[in-house]
């Protein structure tokens, strides 16, 4: 038997960082990669156009991965002799798992999970969502094929098997590999306090006893806060449904109050929770409502912001006007993205998990700040896409893996496999199964 007859694992990026795993399996001629993000660095200042190919490389914002990126962007071609069958999957929504997917080349299929294939051509609409595609137009988004859930997907000789999941970026899914003699199973980012976590135990009952665990470990990336009530992660709401409930709670609370809020543009069953529960009624900002209606063909409530653009598809009998937003204190509750200083004094504002996302941003804290200037009450209401510690146990509690491999997180040394050995990869190395 010869390597190329053996399963292998390679781990390109995301291994001491939260987010950006790009991950290979590969066995024979056949090979796959997972995900297709990028590395969130903010204190680096890059704009879009900072973002070349050798840039993403040089800070490690991607993985240096041979024979799947587009060779109009590295210069160099995909070895298809050594290579007869490959593809590549993305787990969710967010930019750490799915930016780059326009730089993967265009003959390699892509798959995701049904709404991520619907959402993210919607949100990469005006091309400030991914990166640039070589040789198309800036708001291009290669195509992603919808994969059934829990359906065998062929490649050579490797089965994808595409599972529903529960994370914040709506439309979430882990992912079940097998090879002619291993199962590797990845849960890009996971929870049990979400929605769905009925979802989540049915995926971890199909990878139970698996070769390999590829798990994220974000709920362990700050060992020196675990008992702080004021770590930022895990602080507020447990879970879903009381995060909407505290909203609702705060209406009632203020029965004559300009409220706002806001949330992540991918977290969209949060966003659809919170206009289905409100007791006031919800206006969304005219790209959202947008985004939901091009993604989702679904109606909601809107208003534009003085001189921008309108979209033809909203439909013009449910829009508000800006300024009767801007009078009400008792009849909605609006999402608010930019504009502040037109809000009234003594109002109240939601930061739901929006941009920007926390401390870590150098933007955060001045953008508190303009919230106290003004006299407006900032409530942030978070409820993390993440499993915590103790989640993180019971997920590989329920799996009881061979191999654990911890993933996305700054200290995957404090992830623990009690079922069998725990392997921390370096970056760029291959594991033989």
């Amino acid at each position: 038997m010869t390597l190329k007859d053996k399963t292998t694992v390679t781990f390109y990026n995301g291994l001491t960082t939260i987010g950006g795993p790009m991950i290979e399996v590969a066995y024979n001629d056949s090979h796959i990669l997972f995900d297709l993000g990028e590395v969130y660095r903010p204190e680096l200042k890059l704009s879009m156009e900072d973002e070349d190919f050798e840039t993403l490389i040089k800070y490690q914002l991607i993985g240096d991965v041979p024979n799947f990126y587009d060779p109009k962007i590295t210069g160099k071609e995909i070895d298809k002799d050594r290579w007869k069958h490959a593809a590549a999957y993305i787990s969710h929504l967010h930019l750490d798992h799915s930016k780059a997917l326009n730089l993967l080349a265009p003959e390699i299929p892509l798959y995701a999970g049904k709404i991520t294939a619907q959402l993210l051509p919607a949100l990469n609409e005006d091309g400030d969502f991914l990166l640039p595609a070589a040789g198309h137009d800036k708001g291009y988004t290669r195509e992603i094929i919808a994969a059934e859930y829990k359906k065998p997907i062929q490649v050579g000789d490797i089965t994808m098997e595409v599972w529903p999941s529960d994370h914040d970026a709506y439309g979430a899914t882990g992912l079940i590999v097998k090879t002619p003699d291993k199962t590797i199973a990845y849960t890009g980012d996971i929870r049990l306090h979400g929605y769905h976590p009925d979802w989540v135990h049915d995926f971890l009952k199909a990878a139970k006893h698996c070769d390999m665990f590829i798990i994220e470990g974000t709920g362990v990336s700050w060992p020196e806060e675990k008992h702080d009530e004021n770590s930022e992660e895990f602080t507020g709401p447990k879970n879903e449904v009381e995060l909407t409930e505290q909203i609702v709670k705060l209406e009632k609370e203020n029965p004559k109050r300009q409220i706002t809020f806001n949330t992540y543009p991918t977290n969209v069953e949060r966003l659809l929770r919170i206009i289905s529960d409100s007791p006031r009624k919800v206006v969304l900002h005219a790209k959202r409502a947008h985004l939901l209606k091009d993604s989702l063909d679904q109606d909601y409530p809107y208003y534009y912001l003085p001189e921008e653009k309108r979209f033809n598809d909203l439909n013009s009998e449910l829009e508000v006007s800006y300024q009767k937003l801007l009078d009400d204190d008792h009849e909605y509750l609006w999402q608010a993205v930019k504009n502040y200083d037109d809000l009234k004094e003594g109002g109240l504002y939601i930061h739901s998990n929006a941009e920007p996302l926390g401390d870590f941003d150098p933007a955060y804290k001045p953008f508190v700040e303009k919230f106290a200037q003004k006299k407006i009450e900032f409530e942030a209401l978070r409820c993390s896409g993440h499993a915590d510690e103790e989640e993180l146990k019971e997920i590989i509690f329920e799996v009881e893996p061979a191999i654990l491999i911890p993933v996305h997180t700054l200290h995957p040394e404090l992830e623990e496999n009690p079922y069998g050995e725990r392997i921390l990869p370096k970056r760029g190395q291959t594991i033989v199964l």
